[in-house]
C-alpha cells in the first residue's frame, strides 16, 4: 500500500478540536457539499449513492463530535472506529446507499418490495465481469419483512480492473432487482475521476 493520503484512515491527531470546528465549519461544509456532488450517484428516482472517502467521513466525524459535543478520548475513539472503515482502503469503493421515498406511508410499502437490493448493486468495469456490492458488513439492516432505507456497501475491484479505470475506460453502475432495475452507462466523466482517486 503506498502512502496516497486518500487511502489513509483518520486518527485522532487529525481530528480539529471543537472550538476550530466551529471556526471553519461553514467553509469545511461548503466544501465537502461540492466534493459529494462529485461523488453522487442516483440509479432511478429513489435509490442514491454516495461514494465515501477520507473527505466525507472526516466530515461525518466531526459533525457528530460536534453535536454531541465528545471531547473525551474514548467518545472520539469510538467514532473513529465506527467510521474509519468506510474509508476506501486502494482497491475498493465504498459507498452509502439511500432509499429515498419522502412519504413515510409509500415508503414502507417500497422497502418490503425492495427485499435484498443492497446485493444487487453493482458496478463494471468496461469489458470486465460486473461487481456486485459486499453489503452491511457491520450489521444486519433488514428483517423478514423489509429492507432498511441505508445500507452501507463495499465492492472490491482487482488488479486489473484499477488499472484500467485508470488509465481510462468507462464504468458502469447499476441495479438489478426485480422491483428495481436502473442502469448509469456510462458514469458521468468527472464523477468518475472523482471515484478513480480512491483507487491506489
Amino acid at each position: 500500500m503506498n502512502g496516497d493520503t486518500q487511502m489513509d484512515k483518520i486518527s485522532r491527531e487529525s481530528l480539529w478540536s471543537l472550538e476550530h470546528y466551529a471556526r471553519i465549519r461553514n467553509q469545511f461544509r461548503a466544501e465537502v457539499m461540492a466534493h459529494k456532488k462529485l461523488r453522487r450517484v442516483a440509479l432511478g428516482e429513489n435509490l442514491m449513492l454516495i461514494f465515501e472517502d477520507e473527505k466525507t467521513i472526516r466530515y461525518q466525524i466531526q459533525e457528530i463530535l460536534r453535536i454531541e459535543k465528545t471531547f473525551e478520548e474514548e467518545g472520539i475513539q469510538d467514532e473513529l472506529d465506527a467510521y474509519n472503515p468506510l474509508i476506501p482502503d486502494g482497491r475498493n469503493f465504498k459507498c452509502t446507499m439511500m432509499l429515498e421515498y419522502p412519504d413515510p406511508e409509500i415508503r414502507k410499502v417500497e422497502l418490503r418490495k425492495l427485499k435484498g437490493v443492497e446485493t444487487k448493486v453493482f458496478i463494471q468495469v468496461e469489458g470486465r465481469e460486473k461487481v456486485w456490492a459486499i453489503a452491511d458488513e457491520d450489521l444486519e439492516r433488514e428483517n423478514d419483512e423489509k429492507t432498511s432505507s441505508v445500507h452501507f456497501m463495499r465492492f472490491e475491484l482487482d488488479e486489473d480492473m484499477a488499472a484500467a479505470l485508470k488509465y481510462g475506460v468507462a464504468l458502469t453502475i447499476g441495479v438489478e432487482h426485480p422491483a428495481c432495475s436502473f442502469k448509469l452507462d456510462p458514469v458521468p466523466a468527472e464523477i468518475r475521476a472523482s471515484l478513480v482517486k480512491d483507487l491506489a
